[in-house]
């Protein structure tokens, strides 16, 4: 008998969206990267890398793992194609390679993505299910591994990372709507919006609501150049 965090018949929650559960994990998240960034350049900094590496790979081989072993493994939800997912898979070669050109990309659509999805989560689980745990883990370790990147590594990035991430995103895209069209799927929301409450639900109908995205996109990909811009003008005018 499986114990009761990881039977996907117990603690079923349709409503978490600003649940107790959810404030609490959005509390924790926050101190986590204030913490991060306290002790940015302290000697365990080494250590936390992979201790965050780690959490990706774990995380997403036990979501494989519980999928298979409750026979809920279904290629409509399962490929590697939701924007977290591939953010997740990114940022753990990112950390194992120290790779620049990784961070560039995953950077401007792993923020955004990741960060959406804790504040408006697609999740029907609750505390202290497998899945809650699961989720809040994985997306809280891919915004820490960019973090980790900028502020322990200092890493940068440019206006011309944010265009090469348009275009790989939108590559992405691509796929995962042919993907959507053959098995009726819906990665990347692009068959339809969430059943849970997002930003999408300020948008218009399918597939209007698609082309709204593309604009929000490049507003939101500008936006997280700009930090870097003032970082940049800063270091040359008072270095």
């Amino acid at each position: 008998m499986k114990p009761f965090i990881f039977n996907p018949g117990e603690h079923i929650e349709r409503n978490l969206f600003l649940s107790v559960e959810h404030l609490m994990a959005l509390y924790l998240f926050g101190a986590l990267i204030f913490w991060l960034y306290l002790y940015r350049h302290h000697s365990f900094m080494r250590q936390t890398r992979w201790i965050l590496f780690g959490t990706l790979i774990i995380s997403e081989i036990g979501l494989i793992i519980w999928s298979i072993v409750n026979g809920l493994w279904d290629i409509r939800y399962n490929l590697p194609l939701h924007l977290c997912t591939i953010s997740l898979l990114s940022s753990s070669f990112m950390l194992a390679t120290n790779s620049h050109r990784v961070f560039e990309i995953i950077y401007i659509f792993g923020i955004g993505g990741a960060f959406q999805a804790i504040i408006t989560p697609e999740l029907f689980y609750t505390f202290p299910h497998f899945r809650f745990l699961h989720y809040f883990i994985a997306h809280f370790a891919i915004i820490l591994a960019i973090l980790y990147m900028i502020w322990v590594c200092n890493f940068t990035i440019t206006i011309y990372s944010a265009i090469k991430a348009f275009f790989v995103l939108n590559g992405i895209a691509v796929v995962a709507f042919i993907v959507n069209h053959l098995t009726g799927a819906n990665y990347m929301f692009l068959a339809r919006k969430p059943a849970t409450p997002s930003l999408l639900d300020w948008l218009g109908p399918y597939p209007w609501y698609i082309i709204q995205l593309e604009l929000i996109v490049i507003i939101v990909f500008g936006l997280l150049c700009v930090p870097f811009y003032f970082k940049n003008w800063f270091y040359m005018r008072f270095k």
